[in-house]
């Protein structure tokens, strides 16, 4: 890998309490090629919003600890910073049973990772 590259690649957050979850997600995260930000729960990951203006994608699960839960974070991120993309995911909660913001994806655990593979790449499309 070339000097400098990882900062040329766009950035995905993600928002994960289980660390073993977390590692396999930044692992996917890396493999699609995207630069991974890590943050253990909501609060967090809004601290880590407001320092860093080059987060492109936001993958965050639902169930957290913390002042707010995957899908509020979800609706903070589409007040505050509406061009970031949005994958949710659940392992106890279907798509069905959760009102998804706008360009939101759902996908449920354990996630098929070729499908969220590309939902990444496809996020992180140049505009």
């Amino acid at each position: 890998m070339r000097e400098g590259y990882a900062a040329q690649r766009p950035a995905v957050l993600v928002v994960e309490d289980e660390p073993l979850q977390r590692m396999m997600a930044v692992d996917l995260v890396e493999e699609a090629g995207f630069e991974a930000i890590e943050a253990a729960d909501a609060d967090e990951a809004v601290r880590i919003l407001e320092a860093r203006a080059d987060i492109r994608i936001v993958f965050t699960d639902i169930d957290m600890p913390g002042s707010m839960d995957g899908m509020m974070l979800a609706a903070a991120i589409r007040d505050r910073w509406p061009p970031i993309e949005i994958i949710i995911t659940s392992g106890h909660i279907r798509e069905q049973e959760v009102e998804m913001p706008v360009r939101g994806v759902f996908f449920s655990k354990p996630y098929d990772i070729r499908r969220l593979s590309q939902q990444l790449v496809a996020f992180g499309l140049p505009q």
